[in-house]
């Protein structure tokens, strides 16, 4: 792992909403709107692109933490921006603050956690759990 980065550096994701993104369960709509689970998708690239630069080849991210305070909605063809910002880096745990805006209108806010640790840990640390 290369520790390029450090506590207050920001990355940026941005995307447009789609009807795939609205909250729908079982093929029923809720709300036209972006799901909450959507979010959670797209909170999780925004920090991820920190882990994608550090890794090195025989390692990989795995998420610790995701927290959503869903603020307000995100409505379909809205661009959501999200950036996310180092708050903590620990050994091989980064921890990021975010916030997901429309504009100015803060849709939500929380925190994103991701261990980098070797591939074949994780393998091991699967298959262990797939066979109790």
């Amino acid at each position: 792992m290369n520790k390029l980065f450090k506590i207050g550096d920001r990355k940026i994701y941005q995307r447009q909403i789609t009807i795939d993104d609205i909250a729908s369960f079982n093929g029923v709509v809720v709300h036209e709107v972006c799901a909450t689970y959507a979010l959670a998708r797209d909170i999780e690239w925004a920090s991820r692109q920190f882990v994608l630069e550090m890794k090195d080849i025989d390692e990989e991210g795995i998420g610790t933490l995701l927290t959503i305070n869903h603020k307000s909605p995100a409505f379909v063809g809205e661009v959501l921006r999200i950036e996310a910002v180092i708050s903590n880096f620990e050994k091989n745990e980064l921890i990021c603050d975010y916030v997901a805006k429309v504009k100015e209108r803060i849709v939500a806010t929380g925190q994103t956690g991701q261990k980098i640790i070797k591939k074949e840990r994780i393998e091991g640390l699967f298959s262990n759990l797939k066979n109790e």
